[in-house]
């Protein structure tokens, strides 16, 4: 269907800053997602536009979706053996 790109909203997602307790919402080019081997090497990351801070938070499987869904840079974390 042309020109329904141009009708869109773009996605945004909802976030919060652990240091300066700010809520606000980010842009998918705003968030990098890092798929790792497991739970703990599989996180979102973002600089609050608030405070400055470089913000780290781990994602489960429903924020993976919901990220690479929402177009979300994402990064596949590979280990050595």
């Amino acid at each position: 269907m042309p020109g329904l790109a141009a009708t869109m909203a773009p996605v945004l997602f909802k976030a919060g800053c652990p240091d300066c307790r700010a809520r606000f919402e980010l842009s998918a080019s705003a968030l990098r997602l890092a798929i790792g081997a497991s739970r703990r090497t599989t996180f979102y990351s973002f600089t609050c536009p608030e405070c400055g801070s470089s913000v780290r938070k781990p994602a489960g499987e429903r924020i993976v979706e919901l990220l690479t869904g929402g177009g979300v840079r994402t990064l596949r974390l590979h280990t050595t053996v």
